[in-house]
């Protein structure tokens, strides 16, 4: 889905959900307060938090779609993760004080009033708020959004809330005073679960967690199939919001040229999205062999100090002036070496075993070089 139809779509349900929310906030509260029915008051408080959430999520919906930028490259998704973490700690707070509130209302009960009243909102409750779930679900899963879900997930929760406000007031309406109170600390213990929910997928998301493991074999399948890729490994990937990042070590031949593995790279990347709808972001590193156990180079010089190793060692031979690019290659653990000379060399009438047999005497005393080769051009 388009950015600017993504962020259309999560406003209009949140606004539909506010404009709801807010109805059904100033019903329950007055109506519970007139009735006295501690947990439909309960119930109000957790309407008007839904209130305050959906304002939030507007603005955050907005945020969170803006483009990359040079603070933000990876984009502003992540905002939907923060702002679903502070949803959860902000239920936590609305559940713990509905549960203190009817715990003190145990201990000076009052009876029920207006039950037909107060029976009655409760059952409009209930209907509103699992529409809003359906409503609010649909659209979170065609936008793929986590605070969507976890707003739908909110409504959910007020409806549950609601089935206990109705089974409470009923109780209390028929001589079980007590069940009001309880049905109230219910509804704040519900709260209190459905955060815990929320703010614990949004840590795990925080914490760069991996996708499915299902999901990870089939794009390790999938990148295998690529033509040039001899193996892959290191293949990490972490969701960013509604979306996935990642990056994946891919193995080829190592003799290839420089441009021909990154035409490989691109390859693997165009393949890896295409193969999960939700992958953004591909970093591919090129590499010659399996490093990601062992680190074979750690103790090897790079180039231009192995060059003037090996320009002392050959300097003064009778070919080192004919010598046009010296080509060297960091494999198992040693580094190979191409000597490409000029074709006038072939004038000092050696044959070309020869000629390397000059330059393998001269460079054998040093243990981290491996195979050389002669080309000539």
């Amino acid at each position: 889905m388009e950015v600017k139809k993504r962020e259309k779509a999560i406003k209009k349900v949140t606004i539909v959900g506010a404009i709801v929310n807010f109805i059904l906030s100033i019903f329950k509260i007055i109506i519970g307060l007139i009735g006295n029915s501690s947990a439909l008051i309960a119930d109000g408080i957790h309407s008007l938090s839904d209130l305050i959430s959906d304002g939030f999520i507007i603005y955050i919906a907005k945020y969170s779609s803006d483009a990359p930028d040079q603070e933000h490259p990876y984009g502003h998704e992540r905002f939907e993760t923060v702002a679903t973490l502070g949803l959860a700690v902000f239920l936590t707070i609305i559940g713990i004080s509905i549960i203190f509130d009817a715990i003190n209302r145990i201990f000076h009960n009052e009876a029920l009033s207006h039950s037909f009243l107060l029976l009655s909102v409760s059952i409009i409750s209930i209907l509103a708020n699992e529409a809003l779930y359906w409503y609010t679900i649909k659209t979170a899963k065609k936008c793929k959004s986590s605070m969507l879900k976890a707003n739908a997930w909110h409504h959910r929760s007020d409806a549950l809330s609601s089935i206990i406000v109705f089974i409470g007031i009923l109780g209390s309406v028929s001589g079980y005073i007590y069940l009001d109170s309880i049905s109230a600390i219910i509804v704040g213990l519900i709260i209190i679960y459905v955060a815990w929910k929320l703010g614990f997928k949004a840590i795990i998301e925080l914490v760069d967690t991996s996708i499915d493991k299902k999901q990870i074999l089939t794009l390790k399948k999938t990148i295998k199939q690529i033509n040039g890729v001899k193996n892959l490994h290191s293949l990490r990937t972490r969701k960013n919001a509604n979306k996935i990042i990642c990056d994946v070590h891919v193995q080829v031949d190592p003799f290839l040229s420089v441009s021909e593995g990154h035409i490989i790279s691109i390859s693997v990347e165009r393949t890896a999205k295409k193969c999960m709808d939700d992958l953004i972001d591909v970093t591919v590193h090129i590499d010659p062999e399996d490093d990601e156990i062992d680190s074979l180079y750690e103790n090897l010089p790079e180039r231009s100090q192995a060059l003037k190793i090996i320009d002392k060692k050959i300097t003064g031979i009778d070919y080192y002036n004919y010598i046009n690019n010296i080509r060297l290659h960091y494999l198992e653990g040693k580094i190979y070496i191409d000597f490409y000379l000029s074709l006038d060399s072939i004038k000092l009438n050696k044959s070309t075993s020869e000629i390397l047999a000059i330059f393998k005497d001269k460079l054998c005393e040093v243990d981290y070089f491996g195979e050389i080769k002669l080309y000539f051009e």
